[in-house]
């Protein structure tokens, strides 16, 4: 008998640590996302935007499900600022829907949402944020600052980034839903941790596995200098 609980007890933390690496991968492929679209000087997120975050969304390789007739699915992280311009503790994500439409021949793309307004995260947090109907996302603006002379406003609530093997994707968002994964979120900070609990009451510390996020918004997004 004893010998039957102990191996239960191996496996059951053999697979709590599968479970915890797979989550630290996902925070390290959506920290090498954002890495990578700021270092194209014509193709990154203006600083202007980045300055303006109120957080970004990061979700690596969105692809199409089968089990979703021909939507697709992807999973990622969202960090918020705090009042002090400091980058917080990301939560983990998932979006998923019918109408994220890809260019013809894309089967896969990386997403960056940024959000420009705190309504968003509390939808997403209160239950789920369904793009086009409780926020608008549109196309982000492009190139490493914007032109004194552009027409761009940032006056949107979401600006949407997708990529697909280096190359910028055409994508609709309209009717996409994002959701909250506290799944994920107890596997890597513990019992009962939600989302709110991490964006809202910032009553998590980063955690080793999303640390890689927050210092790739610190390089690229450093909160203000005092």
């Amino acid at each position: 008998m004893r010998k039957t609980v102990f191996a239960a007890m191996i496996l059951m933390t053999a697979s709590a640590g599968a479970d915890e690496t797979k989550e630290s991968e996902r925070a390290r492929s959506a920290a090498e996302v954002l890495d990578s679209i700021m270092v194209a000087p014509d193709k990154s997120i203006p600083m202007e935007l980045l300055a303006q975050a109120e957080a970004v969304a990061v979700i690596p390789n969105v692809v199409k499900g089968a089990f979703l007739a021909g939507g697709r699915f992807g999973r990622g992280l969202v960090a918020a600022r705090g009042d002090d311009g400091e980058w917080g503790t990301p939560s983990y994500i998932e979006v998923a829907g019918g109408s994220i439409g890809l260019q013809i021949g894309v089967e896969a793309t990386d997403l960056i949402l940024v959000f420009t307004e705190p309504d968003g995260l509390r939808e997403m947090l209160k239950d789920n944020l369904k793009l086009g109907v409780d926020a608008a996302a549109v196309a982000g603006p492009v190139g490493r600052h914007l032109e004194a002379s552009s027409n761009v406003t940032l006056d949107s609530p979401i600006y949407a980034y997708s990529r697909n093997k280096g190359v910028f994707a055409g994508i609709s968002l309209d009717g996409t839903v994002l959701t909250i994964d506290d799944s994920a979120n107890q596997v890597v900070y513990g019992p009962d941790v939600t989302g709110t609990d991490i964006i809202i009451k910032k009553d998590v510390p980063v955690h080793a596995s999303t640390k890689p996020l927050v210092e790739a918004l610190n390089r690229h997004s450093p909160p203000p200098s005092e």
